[in-house]
Parts: C-alpha cells; structure tokens; sequence
C-alpha cells in the first residue's frame, strides 16, 4: 500500500491504472468506511482511498481543530482491507491559498449548488455542502484525470443528503464518473456508525439507536397508507423531544428529487437529525410503495 501525500506523487502512482475506484474520507475510519473500500475492492481495480479532514466545509461554530484525526490507525486499517493508494494531503496542497494562521482556504472559487443543499443538514450547516463539493470535485480531478478510462467513487447511504448531492453534480457537470452507494453500516443495536459515536457517553450511546427506530415508525406508518406526512413529521419530532433529544429536522422525501414527498411518490427516503447532547446524529432509511 502506498502513502502519498502530494499530487504530483499521486499523478505519478496512478498514471499506469486503466481502473480506480475511489474512496473519499475524512479519516477517523470505523467498520462504515471499510465496507466501503471492500465494495472498491470488488470493482478489479486500484482502489483509492483519500483522507482529509475539509476545512472548507466546516462552518464559524464547528471546531475544526476538534475533528478527530488518527491517522496511524486509519492506515493500519486501510492496509488489512487491501487498499492499494492512500492520498494524505496538507490544506496546502488541496487549498494553494490555504492560510494556516486561520486555516482560511482562500477558495474564491466553488460548486454554486441547487437550492435542496440549504435543506435538511444544509439548513444547520450554511456553506457546508458547497464546501463538500467543492473539495471532492477537486479530489476527482487529482484521483482520476491521470488517463484512467474506468472511474469509480463510492460513498455511503448513511449521508443521504451528501451522496444526492454528489450525484447531481457529476450528472450536471458531465462527468466521467460513476457514482456507488454503500448500505449504511450499523451496530448490532441499529445505530449508523458514524465517527461522531465517540463523542457520545455510554448513556447517550444507549439512547442513540431510538433515532434510527424513530425513522422506521415513520416509515411503517407510510407503509400502512398514511399521507398525512407534516405531521407524521410533527409527531416523530415531538416523540424525541419528550425524550431529551434536540431535533433539527424530520422530514419525508421523494429519494428521487430529495423534494418534500407528495402522494404520487413512490420511492421515498425518511431523513432525520437529532443531538444527544452536543453530538449531531444522522440517519436515513428508503423504501418503495407499492403503486395503487
């Protein structure tokens, strides 16, 4: 497994590779993220992972310099599930303006994104999709334009809003690329495994878990015929409530549009955003109706 930490060393590993697949990740890597590179292990070809905690997408009130980075450890993992390319970059190398005294990226330049990206987390987290975007179209860029003719990016479920999101803006901007979703990975207790578990104490991981069976009440309530879907929302937001959670937002979805869902819609997601404490959880779940 190479370690590479510039672009110039990146370009020169992969010029040879007719095939990649491509993880992107922020690091702090946990069972989630190594499902995802098995999943571009299964793709017969070099499999990529980057690692770079994005300061373009955390906002004023997110501490940058709290995000957990344990590097050493993500490396070890990287290599027992045999991926072939870990990219490493300084804010430097990603950012040529980046101001370390600030840890201001200087990026004038950035994914001008569709109105949905100010909903749901967007809504909480001003900038911060557009930061997202920003950053991996850059990665895109620097993993795959090297003459590779088969390119292959792989994100997970669990982050709903992210991988439509991204979707759209390899759709959009006539991309070469071909976008893969992994199933959310989960604890034996239902709760999606997220880097931001570890912020939890043990009281509030027991807890954490009712947001994504929350989610599934909804669902099955859908499920049984009721369109009744505001307060359905209104309802699974206040049952959270009564139990300590500070929710951000409960919403029903179409998954096609990520619009708020109408009776006609079939294929449709449930999103929530809840803390314990002051640790943000996620989560999501689709499901199909059977038409009428």
């Amino acid at each position: 497994m190479q370690v590479i930490k510039t672009a110039h060393e990146l370009s020169q590993a992969l010029a040879q590779q007719n095939a990649i697949a491509f993880v992107p990740t922020m690091g702090n890597l946990h069972a989630g993220h190594i499902q995802l590179v098995e999943l571009a292990k299964t793709k017969n070809a070099c499999v990529v992972v980057s690692i770079f905690v994005n300061p373009l997408q955390f906002g004023a009130n997110e501490d940058l310099s709290k995000y957990p980075r344990t590097l050493e450890a993500d490396l070890e993992k990287l290599k027992a599930a045999g991926a072939d390319v870990v990219f490493t970059p300084s804010e430097q190398e990603m950012y040529p303006d980046f101001d370390a005294s600030s840890n201001n990226t200087h990026q004038s330049i950035t994914i001008n994104l569709p109105s949905v990206a100010n909903e749901l987390c967007g809504a909480a987290r001003p900038g911060h999709f557009s930061g997202m975007a920003t950053v991996v179209l850059k990665l895109f860029n620097l993993v795959f334009f090297n003459g590779a003719k088969t390119r292959v990016a792989i994100f997970g479920k669990k982050d709903f809003q992210q991988l439509f999101i991204i979707r759209d803006m390899v759709k959009q901007l006539n991309l070469p690329i071909e976008i893969i979703a992994g199933d959310t990975k989960r604890e034996a207790d239902g709760l999606a495994m997220s880097s931001r578990n570890g912020y939890l104490s043990p009281a509030q991981k027991l807890e954490a878990p009712r947001l994504y069976r929350a989610l599934g009440l909804l669902v099955d309530a859908v499920k049984q015929g009721r369109t009744d879907f505001a307060a359905l929302e209104t309802q699974t937001t206040q049952f959270l409530t009564q139990l300590g959670w500070v929710v951000d937002y409960i919403s029903i979805r179409s998954a096609e549009t990520l619009l708020p869902a109408t009776n006609a819609d079939l294929k449709l997601v449930v999103l929530g955003a809840a803390r314990q404490g002051t640790t943000r959880l996620i989560d999501n779940i689709e499901f199909t109706l059977k038409p009428n």
